[in-house]
């Protein structure tokens, strides 16, 4: 058996909005077509009755022509979804590896993001030097920006 790892996901109220804000900050790349899914097979696949999304996939950066991709929808009909926490149970946050964490914070801020913690740096053993924070998209989506000396 053969297994790769594909895309994470990301349900957005915006998805035009949200795939510009990770083109632009992160430098992901739109990997053709745009999406626009529905019918009983999607229905049957995501156990939501009446599903109907439209979107896309975006490259993630450092990975060569088929490395994984950031997808984005939006589904006709969408559950809202309580504000984001660093310790919430389930899916936490995507994480990128930048040159540097105050620059890169800036951008996602001036994008439309939000600062969630401080720019910290810490020593791991045996790992070296990190400098992290916490932020989020402007859906409020976890992104945790990292650096290592």
């Amino acid at each position: 058996m053969s297994i790769r790892y594909a895309h994470t996901n990301i349900i957005a109220q915006d998805w035009r909005g949200l795939m510009a804000f990770y083109e632009s900050v992160f430098d992901c790349v739109f990997v053709p077509p745009q999406r626009l899914q529905s019918g009983q097979w999607l229905d049957d696949a995501t156990g939501v009755k009446d599903a109907a999304l439209e979107g896309v996939h975006l490259r993630l950066p450092g990975h060569g022509k088929n490395g994984p991709t950031l997808e984005i929808y939006s589904y006709k009909n969408m559950e809202e979804k309580p504000i984001a926490l660093a310790n919430r149970k389930g899916y936490g946050h995507l994480a990128f590896e930048v040159d540097d964490v105050t620059s890169c914070l800036e951008k996602v801020i001036d994008a439309g993001g939000r600062e969630i913690g401080k720019v910290t740096k810490k020593e791991v053993p045996g790992a070296g030097i990190i400098t992290v924070v916490y932020a989020a998209d402007p859906e409020d989506n976890i992104i945790e920006l990292q650096s290592w000396d």
